[in-house]
């Protein structure tokens, strides 16, 4: 006895659908995409017009320079770190928060160093904090 034999069928599958959503995933992730550029900001510090404040006799002044150095009441600190900051005002404050604390930086001192002093003003329970400006001479 002869059995016919089955005709198989050529199963292909048709890729071109597949092709198709893998080149429009490509795409969208190639436009969604952000591409970050990285800037540097410059930032000039702003200057201020206007009468001079009187300063009282006793305060807390802390002067900065561009390298970050700080100068409390014209004594100059041995490092630019939080804990020698705080000890120098400690010591200068004595216990009195009560008194201006004056911050004076260099237009081109990191930002860093400003904050922390106003931090170590912060954290002392200093209130009465300022941030002194360059004054412009008007013609």
């Amino acid at each position: 006895m002869k059995f016919e034999r089955q005709h198989k069928d050529d199963l292909s599958i048709n890729i071109t659908p597949l092709i198709d959503v893998v080149f429009l995933l490509l795409i969208f992730f190639m436009v969604s995409t952000t591409f970050t550029k990285e800037s540097h900001l410059q930032v000039e510090l702003p200057s201020a017009t206007g009468e001079k404040a009187k300063q009282p006799a006793e305060l807390i002044e802390v002067l900065i320079d561009k390298e970050g150095q700080f100068t409390v009441n014209q004594r100059v600190l041995i490092n630019s770190q939080l804990v020698t900051l705080k000890r120098a005002v400690e010591k200068l404050s004595d216990g009195n928060n009560k008194l201006p604390f004056i911050v004076t930086a260099d237009a081109s001192t990191p930002h860093e160093f400003v904050v922390r002093a106003m931090d170590v003003a912060g954290q002392l329970g200093f209130r009465k904090l300022s941030i002194t400006a360059q004054r412009i001479d008007e013609p």
